[in-house]
This record gives C-alpha cells, structure tokens and sequence, in this order.
C-alpha cells in the first residue's frame, strides 16, 4: 500500500474510532439520547440532560408518555445547523397509540408537536433538531392505534384509505410489518368501525394496498406513521371535549361553583372513607367560633391521645411539638391544612370553647344543614374510616367551607415556617398536595387524604375566568396516581367551562 493510501486508510479509521465513540459519549441511558455530527462544532462542547419535574399542562387530548426532559450544548465555538441532531426518546411500555414528541414554546409557554417517528419494536420515538437546547416530551393519544391490522376496498383507484381516527385530508404512511414496505396515502373516508373491527386501523384503497401487499393477503398487520394531520373544525371548536377523564379513583366529582351544577361525574352518590379531607370540616367548625389567630395556646399531649385510638403512636401524620409547647391558633391552622397534622386539629377543637362532643356534633349539623344526607363524621382528623361521605355531598359542603377567604389562603399555601414560642423549635411544613408546585393550575384551595380504608383522595377549588369548579376523586390507587387522577379533573373541567362560553 502505498504512503497516501496508508494516511487515507488512518484518517477513515481515526474517523470512525471518533464517530462511534461521540454517539456512545452522549448517550444518556435509557432515556434522552442526542445524536449529532461529530463537525456540527467547531470548539469542545458539553451536553447538559435532566429530567424537569415540574407539573405541566399538556394539550387536554394527550397523556404524558415519558418524563418531560431538558437539553443543552454549552461550547465556547460554534454550531452548524446544516448538521442537524438526531434525538430519540425512549419510552418505558410498549404501546400502539399514537406517540408524538412535543417542544416547549417559551415564548407563548405552551407545547408544540414536531415531527416524529415511532420505532415501537425498539421503544423509543426520534427526531431530528437544530435546536441547541429545548425542553421535549413525548405524549400519547388514547384511542388513536398505530399498530394493527389493515384492508383493503375498491374505491376511487389511488392512493387513498379510510381511518376511524384522522380526519379527511391527513397524508399517513402505511408500513407493511410483514415485508417492511409503506404507501403515502391520503384519508378522503371514515372506517373501518371500531366497535366490529378493535384491531383494524385503517382500510388501504385497492391500489394503494397493491403497494405493500398482494390483494389476496386480505388483511395485513401494518405500522401507521403521521405525515400531515388535518384538525376537523369540530375538534377545533370543542377539543376532545366528548371524551372523559380515565381515572383510577373510584369516584369522583366535577361541580360548577356558581349553581352547583355537575359538569362530569363518576359514581359520584357512592358514600366512601374521606380521610383527612375531613380536616376542612373541622377547621370551618372551629373558624365560626370566631377565635383571635394570635393567640397562644400550650400543646397538651392529650391532643395526641385521641388520634392512638384509630393508629398506632408514632405512625400517625402529627405535628412534633411535646407538652407544654406553646405556639399560636396561626400556627396550629396551617399545621392541620398544610401539614395534615392529626394532633393539632385535636388541639383546636380543645381551645375552641366546645366540648367535643358538640364540636363533632357541629361538623354533622354542617353537612346535615347543607342537604348532605349520606356524610358523617365521628372524630375530627379524618382518621376513622367511619368519616364518610360521598364525592357529591363533600363538594356540596366543600363548596360552602372554600368560601372562606382565610381557609382558601391557607389550604392552598405551598409552604410555612413558625417556631414554638416557649422552646423556639424550628418547623417548616409542605403542602401535602403536590399539584400546588404546578403554577399553572389555578388551586385556590385544597386538601389531601389518605387511609388505608380510603386510599388516596383530592379535593381542590379551581379558579377560572368563567367560574370556579369543585374537584373531587376518593380512592385513588396510589399517591402518584393521586395527583395525575385530579389533574386530568382539573384539566377536563377547565375545558369544559372555556366550551360553554
């Protein structure tokens, strides 16, 4: 070999030694990966990933597949765009919905889709940017199937198809699984019908079937690829507005604030443990008494006493003050709605002026006075799983407590700090609900719940420029599911009153 061909055969080498190694370099595990050129820069960079947990508000038609993620190269040269990255996303469940990678618009401060292709064997979506930073999520839609199987009709010989899903003018991409071709066809028909065909996506026009497939296959598994969508103008004036939120609680309530009105519901009559949604009752109860928010008052370990007859002492949710400590009705209000502390709402109905016989007696007559006739309450904390109502008589009473002024402040109140007068012990309580940290969702008031008889349980007031909404969901099936079950609520309600102006 000669001098040339030996420098040539090292500068290939060198070349692909340095390419494979880039990609392997900014990989980031399972999931957020970027890809780009290893001359897209002309200076030393570096890759900064993570994972932004914050709450956000995803268009209402589509669920969160993966984490939202955030990238950025930091290089003192320069970048060129005429090298794009290659980003692929993967996602943790095999699903054959439609997926799509979304961009955050910083400017308007909402997500937009960009172009995406689904790789459902591998688990993980791509595209391609020149973006050197950029926050990405990858979204799914329910009901609307890519995988599946496909027909063929005559029709209008070309390259046309029917779809259950895409609206007519949408360009789709049909790859036959079986042999790995694809036809671009143009939607001009609605079919095949779910309800007789599950497993049908979209039925291929005679020629455009020929495409990828003999006539006489009939039926051929195929992979469904968005080119173009068309939005109907149906879907643009009432988006997704038919369809309803997929919960795991077990029932739940959307209620108009002005009239009461029932915007969605399930099982809404069904009387349940509420837990420590019972707290807002109390607190209501121990507010009419007309108390002096600076006063002080001196904990007594009796206040604990009372929640040891319903848990076991040390595993209860409580405020860790002792005997004698001495601390203001301020502190023990937003240590009982921001913290959830059992002991100090036991503590306010001690100072309150009421034995509490007549004080549990008062929270009855509340909810009995309000017309919610299924609700009852046993203690004050909501640790008896006999402190029952239903989502319909809670957001009944609730909405009556959440007009006070003080108690929305409170129970809506991210986070608070105070010391005990006496021995300055430091406390610093976070909101158990945990939707507060999403700015973008208006709460003006909440509280959680958790039993083991009641699960978990939400109930929030909504903010908006048309009304106000009640939410509520009981036995939801886990914490996180918690908080994602209320937040479709919230969401779902809110496009509900944008819709009905």
């Amino acid at each position: 070999m000669s001098k040339k061909g030996k420098i040539f055969t090292l500068f290939i080498s060198l070349f692909a030694i340095l390419f494979f190694n880039f990609q392997i370099a900014e990989a980031s595990g399972r999931g957020l990966e970027i890809i780009n050129h290893p001359l897209a820069f002309t200076d030393e960079f570096k890759l900064i990933t993570s994972e932004n947990n914050e709450r956000f508000r995803i268009p209402w038609e589509w669920e969160p597949l993966t984490p939202a993620y955030e990238y950025s190269f930091i290089t003192k040269g320069f970048y060129d765009p005429s090298r794009p990255m290659e980003v692929k996303i993967y996602y943790p469940e095999k699903s054959d919905n439609l997926k799509q990678i979304f961009s955050f618009d910083f400017l308007s401060s909402v997500w937009r889709p960009v172009p995406t292709k689904d790789y459902s064997l591998e688990q993980y979506v791509s595209m391609t940017t020149d973006a050197t930073s950029a926050w990405l999520i990858v979204l799914e839609k329910p009901g609307v199937m890519t995988v599946g199987n496909a027909s063929w009709y005559k029709y209008k010989e070309g390259l046309f198809a029917a779809s259950p899903d895409f609206a007519k003018g949408s360009v789709l991409r049909v790859h036959n699984i079986n042999n790995g071709k694809y036809v671009d066809v143009t939607i001009n028909d609605y079919g095949p019908d779910r309800k007789i065909h599950p497993d049908r996506v979209i039925d291929l026009d005679r020629v455009a079937f020929e495409k990828i497939a003999s006539l006489g296959a009939g039926i051929i598994p195929v992979r469904v690829e968005v080119i173009s969508e068309v939005i109907s103008s149906t879907q643009q004036a009432t988006p997704q507005i038919s369809d309803v939120p997929n919960l795991t609680a077990a029932s739940a309530i959307i209620m108009r604030d002005s009239d009461a009105k029932i915007l969605w519901s399930n099982n809404e009559r069904s009387v349940a443990p509420i837990a420590s949604l019972t707290k807002l009752s109390a607190v209501k109860v121990f507010l009419d008494t007309k108390p002096d928010l600076t006063k002080v008052v001196t904990y007594k370990q009796q206040d604990s006493n009372y929640n040891h007859n319903y848990v076991t002492a040390g595993l209860e949710s409580r405020l860790r003050v002792a005997e004698g400590d001495t601390l203001t009705i301020e502190n023990l209000l937003y240590s009982s709605l921001v913290g959830s502390a059992n002991n100090t709402v036991e503590t306010l109905v001690r100072v309150s002026g009421l034995s509490r016989n007549e004080f549990i007696a008062r929270m009855n007559k509340l909810a009995s006075d309000l017309g919610a006739t299924n609700t009852k309450f046993i203690e004050p904390s909501g640790l008896s799983e006999n402190n029952v109502s239903s989502p319909y008589d809670y957001a009944i009473i609730s909405r009556e407590i959440l007009k006070n002024p003080l108690i929305q402040k409170i129970s809506s109140t991210k986070s608070y700090s105070f010391q005990t007068l006496n021995t300055e012990k430091s406390f610093r309580l976070t909101n158990t609900n945990q939707l507060l940290k999403n700015s973008e969702l208006p709460i003006a008031g909440s509280k959680t719940g958790y039993l083991d008889e009641a699960g978990y349980c939400l109930l929030t007031k909504v903010k908006s420029a048309q009304d106000n909404l009640i939410l509520i969901n009981l036995n939801s099936s886990s914490k996180e599911n918690n908080f994602a079950d209320h937040e479709k609520l919230i969401r779902y309600g809110l496009k509900v009153l944008a819709n009905q102006n």
